[in-house]
């Protein structure tokens, strides 16, 4: 079998190895580092595996990857790489595991986007948890290292929507020594670095961006000046009182949203959590660096008999151009793993991926996104960097766009165009959400100096593969408040704009926005609102998201207490299965068989006009 792949584009050894085999052909005959992940082994820069395999590998250490092991049997798979000489680093993937498991509704999925061959299973509940105690029971003198999204967002005392519980750090659960929060790259390095020179004997304190559990007494002998530190109530008094755990995510959240040099502590049993200050995101050439690194951009051969990974299948002819996002929605986990600051790529450094994936055997003309978590935030932030430091507000763009913000879309008209011009290149298309609230409401002076008309014109005659899709996610003022959301009226300003340029360059293209039923705040009347309101503007949804209370969000923190710990007011939530049911429903309107429901449910609610403007005649 690695025959007949050496003689093929990539040799074996063009991926990290995952085996002793594949280590041997490169001369190996260890590792310094192991990492272990829920997810298949997929050699592209969208798969945080192989980007901190990679940047590992550039520093010169040997680095080995288990994927999807067997938690099951006599755990063989996480003997089958040896002992490293350093730590093993353990994520659960490119997703939360719960979120990749579960639905809204708890129910277990039949799929799994991130397994060869879509198939589910091959991955545990709770996988950096699982993980990290059997690494610790083999191997109990190698560190165990967590990283990823999963940790990032459970690296403080959260609520667990699938047990219906407060739990402590992940570190704790885990019997972990060590957490890396946020895009790890950098921080990995100094890990890296700090496990070779002292073998993690001291000094945990200095590792910008990661997270540890240490005695009160540890803590007391270096603790640095108290107005640094942010103490968040302990995990105890968070799982009793709904109130303080309201605190506690207030408090984080605000340290977050921050770039001061400051501590955050937790107190968990006899222990306290330190989470050490983030590092500066990454400047432009650091980032070029990362994605100038060589991935394959290809699953790992040994999958080719067990069928595709449905999420590289989607990504593969699609390029990240910029990091972060200054939204700030509530029910986003964005902010808690890449921040609200922007770090983009440069031009060459893109133009030159989308090169890479002309070059591709299976690329047949199509790049399928020029994207980021806003597809329209690339090269933007604050003009006073003095300002922005010291800032703690949650986005830059709402309740209104900040005086502060540079918010020019030209770099991203001439970044669309060169894609465009790469030989082999027809199509350039944006599949990532645009904000919209960037782009309209705007005066005509600001729309000139940051070419606000000019992009979405540009957007809409080049870049539109038949269908836009935004995210106004609900159109009642209170809902959208709680959300951080713009106004409604927003939405059908950008609509009107966006059907007017499609006629106007002869073009039949439909704009398509996201909803989402059950959010913190939303009661059967305020969905009653929404579902009036996309109705008076013909869209008939064909797929609707239900709220999921992921770790560590505004909205998921307000499911959870009943309370907005912004402006420490009760907020309605929806818990009661059938309610949840009922507000999906709605959404579907224009079936017969919902018809009924729906008018009964109005009705009662005393909402006979919300009846007429739904049902009425166009």
């Amino acid at each position: 079998m690695l025959k007949r792949i050496e003689n093929q584009k990539h040799p074996i050894t063009s991926w990290l190895p995952m085996s002793l085999d594949e280590a041997a052909k490169r001369g190996w005959d260890g590792f310094d580092v192991v990492l272990v992940t829920g997810d298949a082994y997929v050699d592209h820069p969208s798969f945080g595996t192989a980007v901190i395999g990679r940047v590992l590998e550039a520093e010169g250490y040997r680095v080995g990857i288990i994927s999807q092991p067997n938690w099951r049997d006599d755990l063989r798979d996480f003997r089958k790489l040896g002992t490293p000489s350093l730590f093993f680093g353990v994520t659960a993937g490119n997703l939360d595991s719960m979120v990749n498991h579960y639905t809204a509704a708890r129910r277990l999925r039949s799929d799994d986007a991130y397994t060869a061959g879509g198939r589910s299973g091959f991955r545990p509940d709770y996988a950096s948890v699982v993980y990290g105690k059997i690494l610790k029971e083999l191997f109990p003198d190698v560190p165990v290292v967590l990283g990823g999204v999963e940790a990032s967002m459970r690296r403080i005392a959260h609520y667990d929507y699938w047990s219906d519980e407060v739990k402590p750090s992940v570190l704790q659960d885990a019997d972990a020594d060590l957490l890396v929060y946020g895009m790890g790259e950098e921080a990995i390095r100094s890990v890296a670095e700090w496990y070779r020179e002292t073998g993690g004997q001291w000094g945990k304190e200095r590792l910008q961006q990661c997270a540890f559990l240490a005695s009160q007494e540890e803590v007391d002998a270096w603790v640095p000046d108290h107005q640094q530190v942010i103490h968040l109530p302990s995990f105890e008094k968070c799982r009793l009182d709904r109130k303080e755990y309201a605190r506690s995510f207030k408090l984080a959240e605000e340290a977050s949203n921050s770039n001061l040099h400051q501590y955050i502590m937790q107190k968990t049993g006899d222990r306290v959590l330190v989470i050490n200050p983030p590092l500066t995101p990454p400047a432009t050439e650091h980032l070029d660096e990362i994605y100038a690194l060589p991935y394959t951009r290809l699953p790992h051969p040994r999958y080719k008999r067990r069928g595709e990974v449905p999420a590289y299948n989607m990504i593969r002819h699609s390029v990240t151009i910029h990091r972060g996002c200054f939204g700030g929605c509530s029910f986003c986990t964005i902010s808690m793993h890449q921040g609200k600051q922007i770090s983009s790529r440069s031009e060459e450094s893109v133009i030159n991926e989308v090169k890479q994936i002309a070059s591709m055997d299976d690329f047949s003309g199509v790049v399928t996104d020029l994207g980021g978590p806003s597809a329209n935030m690339y090269r933007m932030g604050g003009v006073d960097q003095a300002l922005c430091r010291k800032c703690r507000k949650p986005s830059c763009i709402w309740p209104q766009v900040c005086r502060n913000l540079c918010f020019d879309h030209k770099p991203l008209i001439s970044l669309y165009r060169k894609a465009q011009q790469v030989t082999g290149v027809k199509r350039v298309f944006i599949g990532s959400g645009i904000r919209y609230d960037l782009l309209v409401g705007h005066r005509y002076e600001t729309d000139q100096k940051y070419h606000l008309t000019e992009y979405v014109r540009t957007v809409v005659r080049n870049h539109v593969s038949g269908r836009l899709k935004v995210a106004p996610e609900h159109s009642d003022p209170q809902v959208l408040k709680l959300i951080r959301k713009p106004p409604f009226d927003q939405y059908l300003a950008f609509r009107t704009k966006f059907l007017q340029e499609s006629r106007r360059a002869g073009l039949n293209q439909q704009i398509v926005p996201y909803l989402i039923s059950s959010l913190p705040g939303c009661d059967t009347g305020a969905m009653g609102t929404l579902v009036c309101d996309i109705a008076q503007t013909g869209y008939q949804p064909e797929q609707v998201q239900e709220f999921t209370p992921t770790p560590n969000t505004l909205a998921t923190t307000m499911y959870y207490t009943g309370i907005d710990p912004v402006a420490g007011r009760k907020v309605h939530v929806v818990r009661d299965e059938n309610e949840r049911k009922l507000h999906k429903q709605l959404l579907f309107w224009y079936k017969p068989e919902n018809k009924k429901r729906i008018i009964d449910t109005l009705n009662k609610l005393g909402r006979r006009d919300l009846v007429q403007k739904i049902f009425s005649k166009k």
